[in-house]
């Protein structure tokens, strides 16, 4: 595999989690992980969690994020007692803005409910939340945490231009995207953990440039399967491949190499975020839980020669919820 541009400035990718098995996790680890809060909660649809019958607005948050991003549901759970209960409200928050651009068959709709978002968080920081769910348990993270409002419009504008369903036109400007979603959800974590430190917000900026690249990167094929592609233009175009070529799943070494540029990028961010491991307050790490889940993705790519159709890429990792778990054991991230 010829390595371009990105991916020769990083070398060969080395996507292993090194000694993730050498060592034995405590006893009782899966009395432990079974006892864990949310992991009992009854499967009901997340529409009968909002019902006269349903058990409160926190409960429709985790249930909300337990059917709709499971990974950030894990890491959730393993963030100090006193903080996943915000940790759930801001995450419900994101998925709340991130299904809508699916959700929807007209711009104006999403742009419409875009807007309830913004006068939602203008108005829970005037102590006036709608009553709708998400809003309300997002209200009582701000008024326990003391969040910062510009995280939260940040989040919300850039959801709201990336409705228009264009291509990158590069990686820098996935990255951008990137920084203004998942790393600003990031940096509210660490507010929600009480943490204000330099190095862990340059940690958290470049793990949340990981997950936006690796999130594209996992989308490509359900994108595909609706005649649309996402990937950055610039390196598509350095390989000489076309929107078409995505669309009707070639397999050619090119195709692969635009891939093997992309997930280097991203396996570069994970390292920059690694280099600030020992000036990071420990207490931040459960923040940061997500390169767990972004270096499987990594990995695998790897071992399917960058295939990214690949069947195996869309098949749930069922030892994440222990691997997961070994890492905050090990105080690592």
């Amino acid at each position: 595999m010829a390595a371009s541009v990105l991916g020769s400035c990083c070398g060969p990718l080395r996507l292993g989690v090194p000694g993730l098995c050498r060592r034995r996790p405590p006893r009782g680890l899966w009395v432990r992980t079974r006892r864990l809060p949310g992991s009992a909660v009854p499967r009901r649809s997340v529409a009968a969690a909002s019902g006269p019958a349903s058990r409160g607005s926190d409960h429709y948050c985790l249930e909300l994020l337990r059917k709709r991003d499971y990974e950030s549901y894990l890491c959730s759970l393993l963030l100090p007692a006193e903080s996943r209960s915000s940790a759930f409200a801001l995450r419900a928050f994101n998925v709340e803005l991130a299904q809508v651009k699916d959700s929807v068959s007209e711009k104006t709709i999403g742009l419409m409910r875009m807007q309830f978002w913004k006068k939602a968080v203008e108005d829970i920081y005037c102590d006036k939340p709608p009553h709708q769910p998400v809003a309300i348990e997002l209200w009582k993270a701000v008024k326990r945490h003391n969040l910062t409002k510009r995280w939260l419009m940040k989040i919300i504008d850039e959801r709201e231009k990336n409705l228009d369903d264009k291509a990158y036109r590069n990686i820098q400007e996935l990255e951008n995207y990137a920084e203004n979603t998942q790393s600003s959800l990031l940096y509210l974590t660490l507010e929600i953990l009480g943490i204000k430190n330099l190095h862990a917000d340059h940690a958290a900026s470049h793990i949340g440039k990981a997950q936006g690249i690796v999130t594209v990167l996992r989308a490509t094929p359900y994108h595909g399967s609706r005649r649309k592609v996402f990937l950055p233009m610039d390196i598509c175009m350095l390989h000489g491949v076309s929107q078409e070529d995505f669309l009707r799943r070639n397999q050619n070494k090119n195709m692969r190499d635009v891939i093997y540029d992309i997930a280097s990028q991203a396996h570069l961010h994970i390292k920059h975020a690694r280099s600030f491991h020992k000036s990071v307050p420990v207490k931040a790490f459960p923040a940061f839980l997500h390169t767990v889940s972004l270096e499987d993705y990594l990995k695998k790519i790897q071992q399917v020669d960058f295939d990214i159709f690949h069947p195996s890429l869309q098949q749930k990792n069922t030892l994440l919820p222990l691997s997961l778990y070994i890492q905050s054991w090990r105080k690592r991230y």
